[in-house]
């Protein structure tokens, strides 16, 4: 009775956690194969053959790859201690201050969904950063992204393991089918916990900031890829045609390359704004216009590229803002009017208006990315840093708006691989790959460190809050001399931490279930 008690919990967890992954993917395709690794891996563990590959089945379907190689070189590249133990604690400061804006991001992630909930509940498929299975996320690219991203992040714990004197048993991975879930470094437990906490801490440091400096290489790398490319055209394209203007009129199409104005070239933006300057509103002007896979309807790689000359009749830009404005109920006449003056669209300004949106140049898509190395180069050092800063939160959203997509496709075939030695050998598909994998690696790294700073156990960061709050409260105990028993600043610092762990599983849960209400 109790046997088949045993055996029908042991297939109902199963049966369970299959419904969560087809609840998550949407696919059954996603539940068959992972039934199949299930079972797969019941069959090999109940033959033995697990531990013969010195594998181990854990929470069900993860399978647990451990592996002794790699010990050599990772005593070699340790060896100088003096210097890891300073990156180590340099680690520490990074996450440290890089932990402070997780958290204030959590925090206004968790007041905005308190106070304005989003009208729409989180797709469940895009509640865990899952390659080919988030909405967001395609398969290949962001799969070998993680897989180094995971390695270095592992091993560099490992080296700061080693740099401080601990043994590491074994390196791994953690495997669902294909899909690596997770690396470890698996040093000595006991010689772990003996270790001084500040050791421990630039321990779980190392990991996550890695992840944070590898996202800038790689940046820096995605910036020299991206002034690899040119525009295959010269010339501006718009990527909105507004109605009832003349662009609408003369036929003019999203995507479509103006090569010339009047006979003469525009290769870029400056050169373009520089001939309108020279018309007035009631004026006629003829482009030259290049059609190809970029502006088709139907975007398609095999469409034929063809020329045309169009004639647009100008319109008058602070009348046509005044017109727009009449038919908006909701618009303010006079404020407009005021803030038309304010930016020197007035009412004989004659300033003409063609009838489009967006207006950039072919080299778009990468233009911001190889702005970094663009901004050193004219020496401006400074601007340099800053973008390089700021650049990994602007690429965040990039996939979650081009549908997983890490340039807009129209733009994209737009470049062709420059004269450069790297962009010669590699050509513009290779290019175009190396860019794909690079923005990949930046994005994936980046979230890697990001995420396990949230101060909660088991993340990095919960381990860096646990033995930085019993080191703060054992400096304080010695500074004052307050006495306080070294068990209790123990079970203090413990308190501490699960009480910070419960607290931001709380915040992270939270936005989530109001999408839901």
């Amino acid at each position: 009775m109790r046997e088949q008690e045993r055996r029908s919990r042991s297939f109902l967890l199963p049966l369970i956690f299959l419904f969560l992954i087809y609840e998550i993917s949407n696919s059954i395709l996603v539940v068959v194969v992972i039934a199949i690794w299930y079972f797969g891996l019941i069959m090999l563990e109940e033959n033995g053959i697990l531990d013969k590959w010195d594998a181990t089945r854990v929470l069900g379907i993860i399978l647990m790859l451990r592996t002794r190689q790699g010990q050599k070189i990772l005593d070699t590249v340790s060896s100088n201690r003096k210097f890891w133990r300073i990156y180590g604690e340099i680690s520490i400061w990074i996450c440290l201050f890089v932990m402070s804006g997780v958290i204030l991001l959590l925090l206004f992630s968790f007041g905005s969904s308190v106070t304005s909930p989003p009208s729409e509940p989180i797709p469940a498929q895009d509640l865990l950063l899952i390659p080919g299975v988030t909405s967001f996320v395609p398969f290949w690219w962001p799969v070998l992204a993680l897989i180094v991203a995971i390695i270095i992040h592992e091993y560099s714990h490992g080296i700061q393991a080693r740099a401080h004197g601990m043994k590491i048993r074994s390196f791994g991975l953690l495997l669902v089918g294909p899909l690596p879930m997770g690396a470890f470094a698996e040093p000595e437990q006991e010689e772990m916990y003996r270790a001084p906490r500040r050791d421990r801490m630039r321990l779980f440091a190392a990991g996550p900031s890695i992840n944070l400096i590898a996202t800038y290489i790689v940046i820096i790398l995605l910036s020299s890829t991206a002034n690899g490319f040119v525009a295959t055209n010269p010339g501006v394209h718009a990527v909105q045609i507004i109605e009832d203007t003349g662009a609408e009129e003369s036929g003019l199409l999203p995507y479509e390359i103006i090569t010339h104005m009047n006979g003469f070239e525009v290769p870029e933006y400056d050169s373009f704004s520089e001939e309108m300057d020279k018309f007035y509103p009631g004026d006629k002007i003829e482009l030259t216009v290049l059609s190809g896979p970029w502006s088709a309807s139907d975007f398609d790689q095999k469409t034929e590229e063809s020329q045309r000359d169009i004639t647009v009749t100008l319109m008058d830009r602070h009348d046509w803002y005044i017109g727009l404005c009449e038919q908006d109920e909701s618009c303010d006449l006079e404020e407009t009017k005021e803030y038309l003056e304010e930016i020197g669209v007035g009412p004989d300004s004659n300033i003409p208006f063609l009838g489009v949106s967006g207006l950039s140049d072919g080299e778009v898509g990468v233009s911001n990315y190889g702005s970094i190395l663009n901004a050193v180069n004219d020496g401006n050092i400074l601007g340099a840093v800053i973008i390089t800063a700021i650049m990994p939160l602007l690429m965040l959203g990039v996939p979650i708006a081009g549908d997983g997509q890490v340039m807009n496709l129209r733009e994209q075939a737009m470049l062709s691989a420059g004269d450069g030695v790297i962009a010669s050998i590699l050509g513009t598909t290779g290019m175009v790959m190396l860019f794909t994998f690079l923005f990949w690696l930046a994005w994936i790294n980046f979230l890697l460190g990001f995420a396990n700073l949230i101060p909660m156990v088991p993340f990095d960061g919960g381990h860096i809050v646990k033995d930085g709050v019993h080191s703060s409260l054992t400096f304080y105990n010695d500074v004052f001399n307050r006495g306080i028993h070294p068990i209790k600043i123990e079970s203090l610092a413990n308190k501490i931490s699960n009480n910070s762990s419960f607290i931001f599983l709380f915040i992270l849960i939270i936005p989530v279930i109001m999408s839901y209400l």
